[in-house]
């Protein structure tokens, strides 16, 4: 019979594994390596960093400042 530590043994480690999944998808969302706002390429040190990313840091920038945090 388990006890409560085993449960919650069981179910961290089943969100663990479901998040080590999910990790290589993210690299998949991006689409272009260009910033979707101006055009420019996105850095390659961002692209690692931030794999979702669609925008370059300046971009990203002023969409915050704006409200525009939608991706």
């Amino acid at each position: 019979m388990a006890d409560n530590a085993d449960i919650a043994t069981e179910i961290m480690e089943r969100r663990q594994s479901a998040a080590l999944a999910s990790r290589p998808a993210l690299q998949d969302m991006a689409t272009s390596p260009e910033c979707e706002d101006c055009g420019w390429e996105i850095p390659a040190a961002r692209r690692r960093a931030a794999p979702w990313a669609n925008t370059c840091i300046e971009c990203q920038g002023m969409r915050e400042r704006r409200g525009r945090h939608v991706r």
